[in-house]
């Protein structure tokens, strides 16, 4: 079986999604049809003393910031994240760490992975519903987090 060579770039559609808590080992709690924006941004900071000597502006490195998750899957009778969001209503604020990990094409290596960490669910929703329609129900769930490493 020919290897994947170093300088072909991996498809998009081998990724398993893991959120510790939630899934167990034998169970996962969903599998997913897209991941989409994962991304963390350095927001950079304009700043000059009213001294210096050049008429420009410093720019210094502020605060860290993710963008949100969204993640969509067919409706599959699974409560878990629901759950999970109306704990969050409730007052309990547990955190998960999320685990996006890319497959190569055997899908038993892991070439790249993206842990989201202290994430929390903040949406849910479901739809839509068409009595004429042939579609999959779908799921889409928002989750914000607070780091993003990629390793």
């Amino acid at each position: 079986m020919a290897q994947p060579r170093p300088d072909r770039p991996y498809v998009q559609f081998n990724f398993w999604v893991t959120i510790p808590g939630l899934d167990s080992p034998n169970e996962p709690a969903a599998g997913f049809q897209e991941c989409s924006n994962i991304g963390t941004e350095v927001t950079i900071v304009e700043y000059r003393n009213g001294n210096d000597a050049f008429n420009n502006v410093r720019k210094i490195v502020g605060m860290n910031k993710a963008t949100d998750l969204t993640l969509k899957r067919g409706v599959i009778g699974s409560l878990k994240f629901y759950e999970w969001l109306n704990q969050l209503r409730l007052g309990n604020q547990e955190r998960k760490d999320v685990v996006i990990e890319l497959k190569d094409e055997t899908r038993t290596n892991t070439v790249q992975t993206w842990t989201l960490y202290n994430a929390l669910i903040s949406k849910h929703v479901t739809g839509p519903f068409n009595a004429k329609g042939t579609d999959v129900l779908m799921e889409e769930m928002t989750f914000v987090y607070e780091r993003l490493e990629i390793t």
